[in-house]
């Protein structure tokens, strides 16, 4: 690699990288708010906070890095025509198909990154983050349950208390616990107890104790005295809504596999491919004049990579309910793209091959 391959690789990656942190840092603001919103809802015990917040981030990096990189590169390429370098790299020989070595040199690694996210690193936070919230939900402890304190059950449902706490969270002593049912309240007290699962439900198995059960306000209470007592607390909402988001890649393309499950593999190879197309389409359409607006064709780049984003989920809705072939895929998307950024980038060197015996 010359020197001024290397010099355009590292104006290219200072570019890339710098849009790559601000657009992290943004969705790191909005994944923190959503988190912690679901937390208020109960969805999500409070002391998983800063672990949901990591693997979360990483299952966005498929969507946050193509548009940096798409950013960055369009940047880079436009401050080089911005303070007239592209014409004195005219003037020596090198015209836009030139750039083609030093952005592979930048792209290549990050659609790298992209592809190990979408495929392997992405389905995986999302697995660790549903299994931590699950055994958080075991768990009084990491529930935030401590012993001599009143607690507000998940979703303001009710309230709980105990005396002592086993060192896993699981067993207890000297339990009060409240719970609203519609218009009704239960009131159960009991000496000792434990925590267990049954069928994905969560329960409470008390010993020695007593039941009052009512409507306040009403002379309708019932008041029962229990040896052993089950009872089963109120489910947390799920926080991850699709399912298939973290089943392995893989397991997607198995022979009995769904048409969803197809369509979410689909889904996952079309993300890096289409980083690539746009990648490479950034290089037309960097072409400026010298004093055109410096962040004059950003919203043109924000505007591709959004239609290009809906028109995957689109495709990936479509290929799910049958309404394009699965053979087809998402290649409907990705070719005409390919194709457009081969066009423009020939065109650009083929005119500047013009204005050279013009001139």
């Amino acid at each position: 690699m010359t020197t001024l391959q290397r010099y355009l690789v590292r104006q290219l990656a200072a570019s890339v990288l710098a849009s790559v942190v601000v657009l992290l840092l943004v969705s790191l603001g909005g994944v923190f708010a959503d988190l912690v919103s679901e937390i208020a809802r109960g969805r999500i015990p409070a002391p998983l906070l800063f672990s949901q917040l990591g693997l979360r981030v990483v299952s966005f990096l498929p969507l946050v890095l193509p548009l940096g990189l798409f950013i960055g590169l369009m940047m880079g390429i436009s401050r080089l025509y911005r303070d007239s370098e592209m014409a004195v790299l005219a003037a020596l020989g090198q015209g836009p198909r030139q750039l083609l070595l030093p952005m592979a040199a930048v792209t290549l690694p990050i659609v790298l990154v992209i592809a190990t996210a979408a495929l392997w690193l992405g389905p995986l936070a999302e697995r660790v983050a549903r299994q931590a919230v699950q055994d958080a939900n075991r768990s009084f402890l990491v529930a935030g349950l401590d012993a001599g304190r009143f607690v507000e059950l998940p979703g303001g449902r009710g309230v709980v208390f105990v005396g002592e706490l086993s060192p896993d969270g699981r067993s207890f002593k000297r339990l009060f616990v409240q719970m609203q049912r519609k218009d009704r309240v239960d009131v159960i007290t009991a000496v000792e107890g434990e925590m267990f699962l049954d069928g994905g439900g969560r329960f409470l198995r008390l010993r020695d104790g007593f039941r009052a059960e009512g409507k306040p306000g009403e002379r309708d209470f019932r008041l029962q005295r229990f040896q052993v007592n089950e009872i089963r607390l109120p489910d947390p909402d799920d926080a991850r809504g699709d399912p298939l988001a973290g089943r392995p890649t893989m397991a997607l393309i198995t022979p009995t596999a769904t048409p969803r499950a197809r369509a979410e593999f689909h889904y996952r190879i079309g993300v890096p491919l289409l980083t690539l197309a746009l990648a490479l389409l950034a290089l037309p359409l960097s072409r400026s004049p010298p004093r055109q607006a410096r962040y004059g064709r950003m919203i043109v780049a924000v505007l591709a990579y959004v239609f290009g984003m809906n028109l995957m989920v689109l495709g990936k809705a479509w290929l799910a309910a049958g309404q394009i072939p699965m053979e087809l895929g998402l290649w409907w998307l990705h070719v005409p793209v390919f194709l457009l950024a081969m066009v423009l980038v020939w065109r650009d060197g083929a005119l500047l091959a013009l204005r050279r015996a013009a001139a």
